[in-house]
């Protein structure tokens, strides 16, 4: 699981990765981001929209996501929900139609992450853990864009 907490569309506070694995990580990861609430108070969280049409979540992570949906609510925390189309419309302006391309796009944006960039993937490797985090600031760039879009 990879966070990304923007202070504003450029600016990063805090950002990370934690394994969760077992029985329980869906439970881990509602702990862990229930501990990140506690400490930044956001104003808004940002997460997939796994209830779009096409998404290809299996069942446990979109009820993760409904569940950090609930404690959003309960935190008194607005949530955003963008589909993977949503982040493909803001990065594909820039020419950044792959994974990896839009990682390249997101460090030259955000210098703190450019040492993450993970490395190029073949087709018989699986993708590097620390893409998670280019996706989930992927999340937030896409965020601030269609906030633009729509003023």
């Amino acid at each position: 699981m990879a966070f990304v907490l923007f202070e504003d569309s450029l600016s990063l506070v805090d950002w990370g990765i934690t394994a969760m694995k077992g029985e329980l990580k869906s439970e881990h990861c509602i702990q862990f981001t229930a501990r990140l609430i506690e400490r930044y108070s956001p104003d808004v969280m940002v997460i997939e929209n796994t209830d779009q049409y096409g998404s290809r979540r299996d069942e446990r992570v979109r009820a993760l996501y409904r569940s950090f949906v609930t404690l959003a609510g309960v935190n008194d925390i607005d949530v955003a929900r963008y589909a993977r189309a949503d982040v493909d419309k803001a990065f594909n302006a820039a020419g950044a139609l792959k994974k990896q391309e839009r990682a390249q796009l997101v460090a030259a944006m955000l210098p703190a992450l450019s040492h993450r960039v993970p490395p190029i993937r073949k087709p018989w490797m699986s993708e590097h853990p620390r893409m998670s985090l280019f996706e989930a600031a992927s999340l937030g760039i896409a965020h601030y864009f269609h906030q633009n879009q729509a003023e």
